[in-house]
C-alpha cells in the first residue's frame, strides 16, 4: 500500500471520529461494547451445552450465528444457499471402562490408570483393537531433511509402538526448528502423523508440563470425551491403532526398571546423533470405541465487494468448544467463554462495523469478505481444514485470512503479536492498521506455545493462503506492566479447557471491542490494496493455492 494512500485513509477515518483528540482506546464506552457483551453472554451460556460438534448445543450455536449474519445483512455462502457448510465427521469416544494400557518390563505387567496417568484412543475408527508390541523410543519423533534431522535413522518401526517426546529439539537458534518457537514438527498432531507414515501401529507421547506448555488436565479433558475425525472412508491415509499420552512421572519409574533414565534419554534425543532405542519393554493396549456420524457445520457468510468481488478476504473465529463432561454433582459444562465465544463476538462486531460503514457512508469495498465460523477447531481444526479443501470459490481467489481466537476481556492491549504476520506481505496492511490504532506490533512473547499451528488460520496457511491470527501482546494501555502476563498465566492454569472458562459480567470487554476495530482496519486495508498478499519466498507456506 502506498504511503500516500495510507496517509489519506488514516486522515479520513480519524478525522471523521468523535473525540479525535483522544486516543482510539479512550473513546470506547459501555455502549460500544454492548453488542459484543450480548453475543458473548449468549454463546457462553449453559444453554449451548459447551458447543461441542454434533450436539444440540453445537447446532444451536451454529444456527444462532447464522441468524446473526442474516440480521447484519451478510449473504449466505454455505451449502444450497444457506449459511451452513456441512463438515462430514465421525465422532469417536473411547470407552475407558473397557480400555487399558499396560507396560511390561522384565515380564512384570504395569497397568497405567486411564485418565489419571494416561489416555488412549484409536484413529482407525474401529470398535475394538488389541495390541501387544515392542516399545521403541524415537526421541522427538521428527524426520526433517531441511534440518538434517532424523529421529528414525532408518530403523524399521513397522508393527511397533513408539514412545516419544512432545515439542521440538531445544534451541535458541531461530533457524533451527524455530529456536524457542514451536514448529509444526513439535506439535502432537505431527508426531502421530509421522509415526503412522513410518508404519508404526501406535504412538505414546510423554507428557511433561514444561515441554507441552500446559498441564495434564488439558490432555485429560480433551481426551475424556468424543473426538471428531474426518471419516476414514473419505480420506485414505495411514492411521495409528493406538494414540496415547502418558505422564512423565508414570513412565519414568518403568524406564528405570528397564535400565534407562528418562532425563538422559531426553538429553540424548536433543542431538542429531540420536538413534532410536529399542527398549526391553512391551506395550499392551485394548481400545474400545463407540462411533457415530456427526452432523456439524461451518457457518459461512459473504459481503460482496465492488471492483474485485472475485477476490476474498476471509475472517475466521471458531465457535465450537468441548461440550459437557457428564458431571451431575457439579457444573460440567465447558462454556468456552474466552475460547472462543469472545472471538465469535468480536468477529460479529467486525461484521457490524463493515455493514454499518457501507450502509452509512456507501464507502467502497473493492474485495469481497468471507466470514467463517468453523466447527471442530478444538478437535484438530477439522472445520477449517474442510473449508480450506472445499471452499465456496476456488482457493486461488482467497487472498488472505484474519483469525480471531480468544481476545482480551479485561483491559485494552497496547501491543499485538499477529501470529504469522512476518511470513507474508500482510505485514504492510497490518502495520498501517496498527499506526491508525496507535498500537505496536511485537513478536510473539510465547513462541514455545506454537500458536501458529494451533488455530484455524493454520488450515488456510497450509494451502498457501496468507494468514494471521490476532493475539494481544504483554502491554496494556490501562493496566500495570505485569497485568497481561499474570492474566495469561492465571487463565492457562485455572480456566483454559476447563468448565471454569465462564462468562463474567464484570469484564469490561473494551479490549474485545478494540481488537475488533483493529481486525476491521486490517481487513479494510487488505480489501483496498490492489496487490494480492503473498508469502515470503522460501516460507514453508509459500505454496500455490
Amino acid at each position: 500500500m502506498t504511503s500516500f494512500l495510507l496517509a489519506s485513509f488514516v486522515g479520513l477515518v480519524l478525522g471523521a471520529q468523535d473525540g479525535a483528540d483522544a486516543e482510539p482506546w479512550q473513546r470506547i464506552t459501555p455502549q460500544h461494547v454492548a453488542f459484543i457483551r450480548s453475543q458473548m453472554r449468549f454463546l457462553a451460556d449453559d444453554l449451548n451445552e459447551g458447543r461441542a460438534p454434533g450436539t444440540r448445543g453445537g447446532l444451536q450455536a451454529a444456527r444462532y450465528l447464522s441468524a446473526q449474519l442474516e440480521g447484519l445483512g451478510v449473504e449466505p455462502f454455505g451449502d444450497a444457499g444457506s449459511y451452513l457448510q456441512r463438515v462430514p465427521l465421525i465422532g469417536v469416544t473411547t470407552d475407558n471402562a473397557k480400555s487399558s494400557l499396560t507396560i511390561e518390563v522384565s515380564g512384570a505387567a504395569h497397568p497405567i490408570p486411564l485418565l489419571d496417568d494416561c489416555v488412549v484412543g484409536d484413529e482407525t475408527q474401529t470398535e475394538r483393537v488389541e495390541l501387544d508390541a515392542p516399545l521403541v523410543f524415537v526421541g522427538y519423533g521428527i524426520t526433517s531433511p531441511e534440518m538434517n534431522w532424523d529421529d528414525y535413522k532408518g530403523v524399521d518401526v513397522k508393527g511397533k509402538i513408539l514412545l516419544m517426546l512432545v515439542n521440538d529439539p531445544p534451541s535458541d537458534d531461530p533457524s533451527f526448528f524455530g529456536g524457542k518457537g514451536l514448529t509444526y514438527a513439535g506439535r502432537w498432531t505431527y508426531k502421530y502423523e509421522e509415526a503412522a507414515r513410518q508404519g508404526a501401529i501406535g504412538a505414546i507421547l510423554i507428557h511433561r508440563d514444561a515441554m507441552a506448555t500446559y498441564g495434564w488436565q488439558v490432555v485429560r479433558n480433551s481426551w475424556a470425551r468424543e473426538r471428531p475425525y474426518v471419516d476414514a472412508r473419505t480420506k485414505e491415509e495411514p492411521r495409528l491403532r493406538l494414540v496415547s499420552w502418558v505422564r512423565d512421572g508414570t513412565i519414568a519409574p518403568l524406564l528405570k526398571d528397564a535400565g534407562f533414565d528418562l532425563d538422559e534419554l531426553i538429553a540424548r534425543a536433543a542431538t542429531r546423533e540420536f538413534a532410536p532405542v529399542v527398549l526391553p519393554m512391551r506395550a499392551k493396549a485394548t481400545v474400545e470405541s463407540t462411533m457415530r456420524s456427526i452432523d456439524t457445520y461451518n457457518v459461512v457468510g459473504v459481503l460482496k465487494g465492488d471492483e474485485r468481488s472475485d477476490e476474498y478476504v476471509v475472517y475466521t473465529a471458531h465457535y465450537d468448544h468441548l461440550g459437557n463432561n457428564g458431571a451431575t454433582e457439579k457444573d460440567g459444562i465447558y462454556n468456552g467463554a474466552v475460547d472462543n465465544a469472545s472471538g465469535c463476538a468480536t468477529l460479529l462486531q467486525v461484521i457490524k462495523r463493515f455493514t454499518d460503514e457501507r450502509a452509512t457512508t456507501k464507502s467502497a469495498l473493492p474485495r469481497s469478505l468471507i466470514f467463517l465460523f468453523p466447527t471442530a477447531e478444538e478437535s484438530g481444526l477439522r472445520g477449517s481444514e474442510y473449508f480450506a479443501h472445499h471452499p465456496p470459490v476456488p482457493a486461488k481467489q482467497l487472498v488472505a485470512n484474519i483469525n480471531i481466537d480468544g481476545v482480551a476481556v479485561d483491559g485494552v492491549p497496547a501491543e499485538f503479536a499477529l501470529l504469522g504476520v512476518e511470513r507474508s506481505t500482510l505485514r504492510e496492511p497490518a502495520e498501517a492498521a496498527a499506526q491508525m490504532m496507535g498500537v505496536r506490533l511485537v513478536p510473539d512473547a510465547s513462541p514455545e506455545l506454537g500458536l501458529m499451528y494451533r488455530s484455524d488460520h493454520f488450515s488456510l496457511a497450509k494451502v498457501g493462503i496468507p494468514a494471521i491470527s490476532m493475539k494481544n501482546g504483554t502491554k496494556f494501555f490501562d493496566r500495570p506492566d505485569d497485568f497481561a502476563l499474570g492474566a495469561q498465566q492465571d487463565y492457562t492454569k485455572n480456566r483454559y479447557h476447563q468448565p471454569s472458562d465462564e462468562y463474567d459480567p464484570k469484564w469490561d470487554l473494551k479490549g474485545a471491542y478494540f481488537t475488533a476495530e483493529f481486525a476491521y482496519r486490517i481487513g479494510q486495508f487488505v480489501a483496498l490494496d490492489p496487490t494480492v498478499p503473498e508469502y515470503r519466498d522460501g516460507d514453508e507456506f509459500d505454496l500455490e493455492r
